[in-house]
């Protein structure tokens, strides 16, 4: 007996009209609940599909103790906020496409789900249906041979209504996100079956569109490229109609699925057509099924229950994330951004409350003289955010793990990420509670008139008075250290600056400008941002960066106490587990970190996170944090799910001789 699944319906739309019927001729599932902002709406709702409660609000409806899992059919813009919040209230989770926005939204959905421990699905019906695992089976037999070409569309010419939600701006119209969502998903399919795996990312996406008077695209097309030189061709639109078709195309042959997306929706016989290069006509490969297309959908929700997430063909979190991350890049490539995503407009998390630092994750934290908060031993690179919606999902997730201290430089992304970090701070309205790590003085400006220059540019792009930590990016031997703390001294005397320190800094440059602070009479460096971490640095990363993870560098920082807030803590990624000596693809890993002293501390690392279950990464950080100094590291996640790994770190309390074990040293 397969159990019984107890299902409430967010929102009454049409798409949830379609899958309330479907849960009706389901084998699992039951109609328990429905909510809408308009409580006339919901009790009709109720009554066309003898739905026991009714409600006038999606908060009553995820109170209610007798649904287990939620559909959520409401608008693109809102199922980030109704996803997470019904993670938290420990409901499962059928989220109509596209999962969110952005990825970002994506992510924080994810996050949510995991914290909470619920399943969740991206409600791509056609994934669910038996025709896309025959499709996958075809692929796998390599009956047309190595694919080149993928060809998908889905498109449809409704009426112009600037209201609507296929045109409304602020509903996240166009046709990329409503349609277009489905040729991404199968063509990423598609590419990563022929590659022998289950989901490919494009390594390029290009598309152009024409952007409709409420700004939101009407028609578009994509190409992107997959690993193994495979194409794809990709159609969407929501003004135009299209042929909607998938037609992929192999070395000896193509196949064509005439109905891909809205398959047998009542149930009964669909087909593929499997054209073989030198015969007259195609196969016919017939795909039957007695059961309708929504009602396989909330079956595979309920037959995935106990993993938290669905099988492929289905659409698992990850294949969920990709999605997003191809949408993005198509979006961008037409230059889409909706105005929900610009900063003005997100002045709350999308979880649609105030941030709660802390609330996730029990942060350690340390101090550092001359600043008048303590600081998280882990800082947040502020270094690779392009978007703001990026920016803020992943930020907002580091205050309320507790992180409050961001690294930026004025360099990054030519000020991009300055303005990012300044405005998600004048959103939150967090100045008085983080830490800002500023750096400036690159090379070739490395020079006290420069620094001034960039310093006053940095203030203004981040929208501060002042920089708890300003640093030194480069040094400039031919200068005199002292030049150096002249001028930021008087920096510090007009409030711009609380403390300073230099990034790449040798340690007698560092000894130089202290002594010459000390005789006259001024404050000196009082922090440190040099290279540390468990892998010995071969070759500078960067030009003219300097690494401090030696022997002799530690017993520097051991004697002096100054704190050190390590860049590329973590390698780079050197720890994650993907790179081996046999794979070179990487050229900077291989010039940088690549020998066998560093790949013995590897395995050191791989050895100590399968004995205390923890991720690979966060063994190398703890190392760095656990020194006889004080050490902050500064990590650069791209995904919140790094975030969450790398923390792991701040759990783990190594030993002396476990330290000494890792880096190789005799005990």
């Amino acid at each position: 007996m397969k159990k019984t699944l107890k299902w409430g319906i967010i929102s009454t739309g049409r798409i949830a009209q379609t899958f309330a019927d479907g849960v009706l001729h389901s084998d699992t599932g039951k109609l328990v609940a429905v909510a809408s902002r308009d409580k006339q709406k919901a009790q009709q709702f109720a009554e066309k599909f003898n739905i026991p409660s009714a409600y006038g609000s999606y908060e009553q409806l995820l109170a209610d103790s007798n649904v287990e899992a939620v559909y959520i059919a409401t608008p693109h813009p809102s199922h980030a906020l109704w996803a997470i919040r019904a993670a938290e209230a420990k409901k499962h989770i059928l989220c109509e496409k596209p999962i969110g926005i952005n990825h970002a939204e994506a992510m924080a959905i994810i996050d949510a789900v995991i914290e909470n421990d619920v399943f969740l699905m991206e409600a791509f019906m056609y994934r669910c249906h038996p025709q896309t695992r025959k499709l996958v089976e075809l692929l796998r037999e390599n009956i047309i041979g190595d694919v080149r070409v993928i060809q998908a569309s889905f498109s449809f010419h409704a009426s112009f209504n600037p209201e609507s939600r296929l045109f409304n701006n602020n509903l996240g119209g166009g046709g990329i996100l409503d349609v277009g969502c489905y040729c991404t998903s199968m063509s990423r399919l598609v590419a990563g079956v022929a590659i022998g795996k289950e989901i490919a990312e494009p390594v390029e996406l290009k598309g152009c569109g024409h952007l409709g008077e409420t700004g939101v695209d009407e028609w578009a097309v994509a190409v992107a490229k997959f690993p193994g030189d495979i194409v794809a061709q990709l159609s969407t639109g929501v003004a135009i109609a299209q042929e909607n078709v998938v037609r992929i195309f192999g070395t000896k042959g193509y196949i064509v699925v005439p109905s891909p997306w809205i398959i047998s929706r009542d149930g009964g016989e669909s087909k593929i057509l499997v054209h073989i290069y030198g015969q007259p006509s195609p196969v016919e490969v017939i795909v039957k099924t007695d059961k309708k297309l929504y009602s396989i959908e909330a079956d595979t929700v309920a037959e995935n229950i106990e993993n938290r997430q669905a099988k492929f063909p289905a659409m698992t979190w990850d294949d969920s994330l990709g999605n997003m991350k191809s949408l993005d890049m198509w979006r961008e490539s037409i230059g889409l951004v909706y105005e929900m995503e610009k900063p003005e407009r997100m002045t709350m998390p999308v979880w649609g409350r105030a941030l709660q630092p802390g609330r996730k994750f029990k942060m350690k934290y340390g101090e550092i003289k001359g600043l008048d908060k303590k600081v998280s031993k882990v800082f947040m690179g502020a270094d690779n955010q392009t978007t703001f919606a990026h920016a803020a999902v992943m930020f907002d997730d580091f205050v309320e793990r507790g992180g409050n201290a961001f690294d930026t430089a004025f360099i990054y992304a030519g000020g991009l990420c300055e303005k990012l970090l300044g405005q998600w701070i004048k959103s939150r309205n967090i100045r008085k509670d983080i830490i800002i790590l500023d750096k400036g003085a690159h090379t070739p400006y490395c020079n006290p008139e420069d620094l001034t220059k960039q310093l006053l540019i940095s203030l203004e792009r981040l929208q501060t008075d002042y920089i708890d930590i300003y640093m030194l990016h480069r040094d400039n031997p031919d200068i005199p250290a002292g030049e150096f703390i002249d001028v930021l001294n008087e920096h510090k005397k007009a409030g711009r600056i609380k403390i300073f320190g230099g990034s790449n800094w040798t340690l007698e440059r560092i000894d130089q400008a202290n002594e010459y602070a000390r005789k006259k009479g001024l404050e000196g460096f009082s922090a440190v941002s040099n290279n540390f971490s468990l892998a010995r640095m071969l070759a500078p990363v960067w030009q003219g960066v300097v690494s401090s993870s030696d022997a002799r560098s530690r017993k520097w920082f051991e004697e002096r106490q100054i704190p050190l807030i390590a860049w590329s803590s973590q390698a780079r990624g050197f720890f994650t587990g993907r790179y081996s000596p046999e794979n070179k693809s990487d050229a900077q890993m291989v010039r940088c970190w690549y020998s066998q002293d560093n790949f013995q501390r590897l395995e050191r690392v791989r050895e100590l996170s399968e004995k205390l279950n923890v991720p690979m990464t966060a063994i190398a950080l703890a190392y760095v944090l656990n020194q006889k100094f004080p050490v902050f590291a500064i990590i650069g996640p791209r995904t919140i799910n790094e975030t969450r790994t790398s923390l792991k770190a701040l759990e783990i309390e190594l030993t002396d001789e476990q330290v000494k074990w890792l880096n190789l040293e005799k005990l």
